[in-house]
């Protein structure tokens, strides 16, 4: 009643629509009667427009002739989505012959978790489906006549009954989702009150095939009958229902009365216990009946993911003056109990509803709802108020929003506290209708209310008398919008939301009505086609329908000018959008709209005479290039073809028909897209697009792609029917009514109804096939609804058969797009940096669910015979080529835009091992079964053999094709074929070695070297290279190759190597080497670098005896060492300037080796290690007592001879002879470059800034004043003695 009336179209959309209708269709007749006998005489036509009143033909016209471009009206009408099933019809039409309508014998709902709708026609209740646009199951219950009551009461003026829909074993605590209402069938309970004698039926499963009679409950608290003038004070206001975990078909049902009595119905299959559990909700028991026969108004359970303690739920009681919060409990003896209360009606204006204001007369609560999430309280109320300035008497209506403390601590059950607080206000309360009419209490305590509609924020208020008001919150004031029908449509029973497939939470606001089935508000409808409040009431009393004469002259004056028209999907397809204001950046969507409308004309001036007029001059002065991606005006015309709906007819043989219809649809939007195609190459719009708008290039030929997939899914689909038919069918599939391909066409259908309001009119089939741009939605359903397409409690051959259905339509889809890309690929655009929508992740992710899934159906074992698995293997191949092709076509986008790409990468071998090995692993299977069917009985390794070439072929050539270099090694490994092998690795040549690599590393951990070194004869430079950290084996490889120069710097270089090194990923164990194996491995460099001989080959023996020496020294000196024991000093190499500070600390005999390690060392270490080499010369003469030996020769005057043979005992001498005679073995230069002898020699090399001189070093000893002569006399003599090396060492046997 709130809706505004519909503006008259622009006149040049009037114009355009007398062109192309030059002859319209015949008005039909004024009082024609309707094909379902509802039609009344002088029936108003304002309001919603009915369907029932004209025949289907006239009321969906041909979409190819609807050109005209609405304004407003169809953003703000009401949608018609659904009819009732044709049981409910047939009940109604007998309903209104038996001339039955003053009792009031029809009341509906619908149960918001089940998206299931109710209605009660007589003594008959129908259940079906609220979203379908054909109900097609109904079950229908007949109503026990004890539960209808007695004759002579008066009825009630809202709903006489209610019903509690419970569907058993859903997973989550909403079942509101796609997959949930394909399976309509599945166990669901009911559960019927008659709210005024308080009678209860409980059916366990509706849908169980055998018995359907109901439990029924004893009788009530009082009996009810005419002469009871208290009977109305002693009926049920509000019931709800929960199933008890761990039960089967077992639930309760909690009541409250409007005396504030509370009942519990406990419900199973033996029958219903009822009792009383609390008398007196409200607090004043001793108040008369009378005066609270409204005090129990509502109840609401709090969403189950919000209550922490799992067998405790709460709900919630609204009285007429607060909110009280209990608890029940659902393991064994259930429980409840009264937590808490808050006061919403009192003095305290900031806590609550501040009452006894002046004006104010009284304050109802009418009805109470939480959100989905059990945060947000929404509580309808009423205010009487009086006017003080006329002293008349008005309504406010109000809508308080609370906040809910899910963390409040109550008080014991003995101790209820009425001021403990669990609310607080949100904000101050939502005003909705500021003056309205004063209704009397019944009609006032009927109002109802709903919440989790769209738009967000938005409630809805139903009136017992039958209207809906949406309410919403919007750009700083209130704007309701009523859904009002005329008066034959009936009334509306009630409504509720169906949540879009993005958001659960939220949907649109769907409305039940007596006679004119399911109707949709869309979102848009509320935004624009709202209005402000007035001062009118939330009934029909006032309402535009309230005098039929006062409506008939209101339409013949607008009808004139406007014919209203009913939004539906013929809209949607023909392409109608509100007209955007000139305002602001609306004025980019005119431009947008005019050039989309040249667009449109020059295409169809294409289509009838083929010339393109100068098309491209006049697309770039309209703006057509400016947009890019998705609004690009060359993309959405191209999708608006793809996506066109069919003709929706009503037709008897609906099956066939709609099939016909939808392959016509098909192959004409085929011919349509590519005549668009040509339209860009003739224009010159398709070289203008490839070049500066790639993307959208892309787009307009993955339309194409779409729709040859579309195509071929459509034609799999009538394969399948066919072969459904047929007789050889097994004993379980025969079972099944319908395929997995065409529940999944269900699901994405109704995905797509969900979110389009303007679709819901059409069947789940229809909207599938004609939303082609939105293919993907496909693989999103197998991706999060798999598990309702396939039902693991099926047999495992039906589950296989159902997998097979999907996987073939997957790869038939997607080889059809791909096949269409590869005949038209002259028309793509460059691909560099695109990304094309096979690889886009909800098709990935589609792909590897249904993979993932048939992996585990066939690792189950004895699950079906051999061949199911067979033709299920080959499509799991074809499943395992489509997505790893995907990933290689999204990876090379990426490194081709330059992206980050590793985590893609990681995903994609992960993916790709598990498939293979899961094919690889059931294809020998598969072989081994064929050997035994092909084989004679005896064996025939030939026979097995050319089976597992066979059967492995399409394996091998996917692992090749994407690096699966596991897979190739074990085909390799399990045929014993190195032929094959060493072709792979000569073909399979990727990052990291490629193939060879990999053959490599599993050869070295299995300890294989001889087939390594073999395969290294062939790939040398790949063994070599990787190798190259891994000395102890490519000392081998170069031997084999008779690089012996370069085996020998490799064995020196390991035999020296200090750690086990940084490849020890590349093989299982890698011990420290001991002093023997070094020494041996020093001995074999030493003899790679004679059998070499290169030109320094000397040098390079050298310095491996210089090595050996330092070695054998190590293995003395560590032998001193208290710590020898410990593992480091047996087989790790000590640095030698370490091994000569360990000498430093020791006896006389290691303060000689130290001079021994310098002469091993380099001229560069002794150079950088002068002060070392100077503690050591130092050292060397705190070995002897220089003083004392000095006074020997001077007492006993010891000869020259004596002197010298007492010298060379010394540690002097023997150092200096070491390091300074003429025959001394010294590696790399002499001592003299580094520490000259005497001082003036320092003098003669010219090193006096650089270094001292052994003289200079030994002047510094303490004795040197006493006995220095002497210490120099030992030092020149053991230079000028010849010395003797020591023998080489032997090595060990």
């Amino acid at each position: 009643m709130f809706s505004p009336a519909i503006r008259k179209p622009h006149l040049l959309h009037r114009r355009d629509r007398e062109e192309a209708s030059p002859s319209p269709p015949p008005a039909a007749p004024a009082h024609s009667p309707s094909p379902r006998g509802f039609a009344i005489p002088d029936r108003p036509v304002t309001g919603t427009p009915a369907p029932w009143t004209s025949s289907s033909l006239l009321a969906r016209i041909s979409t190819s002739k609807r050109t005209d471009r609405g304004g407003d009206s169809d953003q703000i009408q009401p949608v018609h989505v659904a009819e009732f099933p044709q049981v409910v019809r047939n009940a109604q039409a007998s309903l209104l012959q038996k001339n039955v309508s003053g009792k009031n014998m029809l009341a509906g709902g619908i149960d918001k978790e089940t998206s299931l709708a109710w209605m009660i026609c007589e003594n008959k209740l129908f259940i079906w489906n609220c979203s379908a646009s054909v109900a097609k199951d109904c079950p229908v219950l007949d109503i026990p006549s004890s539960l209808i009551g007695y004759k002579d009461v008066k009825p009630l003026p809202g709903i006489q009954w209610t019903v509690c829909i419970m569907r058993w074993h859903s997973s989550g605590a909403s079942t509101r989702n796609s997959g949930e209402i394909l399976y309509r069938k599945s166990s669901t309970g009911v559960i019927l009150c008659n709210k005024r004698t308080q009678a209860v039926a409980y059916w366990p499963d509706i849908y169980a095939e055998l018995n359907r009679s109901p439990v029924l409950s004893s009788p009530g608290y009082r009996e009810v009958s005419a002469s009871d003038g208290a009977s109305d004070c002693f009926r049920f206001n509000s019931i709800i229902a929960a199933a008890i975990p761990g039960g089967i078909h077992e639930c309760i049902a909690i009541a409250s009365e409007t005396t504030g009595g509370l009942w519990l119905f406990h419900c199973s299959p033996e029958g219903i216990r009822q009792k009383k559990v609390h008398g007196d909700t409200l607090g004043d028991g001793g108040a008369d009946h009378s005066e609270k026969s409204n005090g129990g108004r509502s109840l609401v359970w709090l969403p189950s993911d919000v209550s922490y303690e799992a067998s405790d739920q709460k709900f919630f009681l609204l009285t007429n003056n607060e909110v009280q919060c209990w608890s029940v409990s659902l393991l064994h003896d259930i429980n409840i109990k009264k937590l808490g209360s808050q006061e919403i009606v009192g003095t305290n204006g900031d806590a609550s509803i501040k009452k006894d204001i002046a004006g104010q007369k009284n304050i109802w609560l009418l009805d109470m709802q939480i959100d989905e999430h059990g945060k947000e309280f929404s509580i309808l109320v009423a205010t009487l108020c009086k006017d003080r300035v006329s002293g008349s008497n008005y309504t406010q209506y109000s809508l308080l929003t609370m906040l809910y403390k899910p963390n409040q601590k109550f008080s014991s059950e003995d101790n209820v506290v009425k001021g403990e607080r669990f609310l607080e206000k949100k904000a101050p309360s939502q005003v909705i209708i500021p003056k309205a009419r004063v209704e009397d209490e019944e009609l006032l305590f009927s109002m109802r209310l709903k919440t989790g509609g769209k738009p967000s924020g938005s409630v809805i208020i139903l009136s017992g008398d039958g209207t809906a008001t949406v309410a919403i919150y919007w750009k700083g004031s209130t704007r309701l919008y009523q859904f009002d029908l005329p008066w034959d449509a009936g009334k509306v029973l009630d409504a509720s939301v169906i949540p879009s497939a993005e958001d659960r939470d939220e949907g649109a606001w769907v409305v039940l009505t007596e006679k004119a089935g399911v109707w949709v508000i869309p979102e848009k409808a509320v935004l624009v086609g709202g209005v402000e409040p007035p001062e009118r009431s939330l009934s029909r009393k006032g309402s535009c329908n309230e005098a039929v004469a006062e409506e008939k002259r209101r339409t013949q004056v607008f009808s004139s000018s406007v014919v209203p028209r009913r939004a539906s999907s013929e809209a949607w397809s023909a392409g109608e959008r509100q007209r955007p204001a000139l305002t602001g950046i609306a004025q980019q969507a005119v431009v947008d709209e005019q050039s989309e409308m040249l667009l449109n004309r020059l295409f169809h001036d294409f289509i009838i005479s083929g010339a393109v007029n100068e098309a491209l001059q006049k697309l770039r002065v309209a703006g057509a290039f400016d947009k890019e991606g998705e609004m690009n005006i060359f993309v959405r015309m191209s999708k608006s073809i793809v996506n066109t709906l069919a003709k929706h007819w009503t037709t008897t043989r609906e099956a066939e028909f709609l099939a016909s219809t939808i392959v016509s649809s098909l192959v004409e939007k085929q011919q349509k897209h590519e005549k668009f195609l040509q339209f860009l190459v003739l224009s010159k719009c398709h070289e203008e697009l490839a070049s500066k708008q790639r993307a959208a290039m892309l787009t307009i030929m993955e339309h194409g792609e779409k729709l040859s997939g579309m195509i071929q899914l459509r034609e799999l689909q009538n394969a399948l029917i066919h072969q459904r038919s047929s007789p050889h069918l097994s004993p379980q599939l025969k079972t099944q009514t319908t395929g997995a391909l065409w529940n999944l066409i269900q699901l994405v259908g109704e995905k797509a109804r969900r979110n389009t309001v303007l679709l819901m009119d059409r069947e789940n089939a229809e909207v599938f096939y004609s939303r082609i741009s939105d293919i993907e939605d496909l693989f999103y359903c197998l991706s999060n609804q798999l598990q309702y397409i396939i039902s693991r409690e099926e047999h495992p051959s039906v589950q296989m058969q159902h997998a097979l259905e999907l996987a073939t339509a997957c790869i038939s889809l997607v080889h059809a797009a791909l096949h269409y890309r590869k005949e038209h690929k002259e028309w793509y655009p460059s691909p560099e940096g695109l990304i094309t929508w096979n690889s886009h992740l909800v098709v990935r992710s589609g792909i590897w669910s249904l993979a993932s899934f048939i992996m585990e159906l066939l690792g189950e074992s004895g699950a079906a015979d051999m061949s199911m698995k067979s033709n299920l293997w080959s499509q799991l191949e074809g499943l395992t080529d489509i997505l790893l092709e995907a990933y290689i076509g999204l990876l090379t986008a990426k490194f081709e835009r330059g992206q980050e790409h590793g985590v893609l990468v990681q995903e994609y071998c992960e993916q790709r091992d598990e498939l293979l090995g899961s094919l690889y692993n059931l294809a020998k299977q598969i072989v081994e079964a064929k050997y035994q069917e092909s084989r004679d009985g005896t064996d025939n390794l030939d026979l097995k053999e050319s089976i597992f070439r066979e059967v492995i072929s399409p394996i091998l050539a996917t692992a090749k094709r994407h690096e699966g270099y596991q897979t190739l090694w074990q085909i390799c490994s399990d045929l014993n074929d190195s032929v094959l092998l060493r072709s792979l690795m000569h073909d399979s040549v990727g990052p990291h070695g490629g193939f060879s690599f990999f053959v490599f590393k599993e050869l070295v951990n299995s300890g294989h070297y001889s087939k390594l070194l073999r395969l290294g004869e062939e790939f040398q430079e790949e063994l070599a290279s990787f190798l190259k950290d891994r000395s102890d084996l490519l000392w081998l490889h170069e031997i084999c190759l008779n690089q012996f120069s370069s085996a020998s710097e490799t064995l020196h270089t390991y035999a020296l190597r200090c750690s086990p090194g940084e490849d020890v990923s590349i093989t299982t164990s890698r011990k420290p080497l001991s002093f023997a194996e070094r020494r041996r491995l020093l001995y074999l460099s030493k003899i790679a670098a004679t059998a070499g001989k290169d030109i320094d080959y000397e040098a390079k023996v050298a310095r491996i005896e210089a090595d050996m020496r330092i070695l054998k020294l190590q293995e003395e000196i560590v032998q001193h060492d208290p710590e020898y024991a410990q593992v480091k000093y047996t087989t790790t190499l000590l640095d030698p300037s370490e091994l000569i500070e360990m000498c430093l600390k020791r006896d006389q005999e290691l303060s000689f080796k130290a001079f021994e390690i310098f002469a091993s060392t380099s001229s560069s270490f002794r150079s950088s290690n002068r002060g070392l080499l100077e503690a050591c010369w130092m050292n060397a003469t705190n070995q002897d007592d220089w003083v004392k030996l000095s006074q020997a020769s001077t007492s006993e005057g010891w000869s020259d001879e004596v002197i010298q043979e007492s010298l060379q005992g010394t540690v002097l001498f023997k150092a200096s002879r070491l390091c300074y005679s003429p025959d001394s073995v010294v590696y790399d230069g002499t001592f003299e470059d580094v520490l000259p002898v005497k001082k003036e020699d320092v003098h003669l090399r010219g090193l006096e800034s650089k270094c001292l001189s052994v003289e200079e070093v030994l002047m510094q000893h303490k004795d040197f004043p006493d006995a220095g002569k002497l210490m120099m006399t030992a030092v020149i003599m053991g230079k000028e003695l010849s010395y003797t090396a020591a023998e080489p060492v032997e090595m060990d046997s």
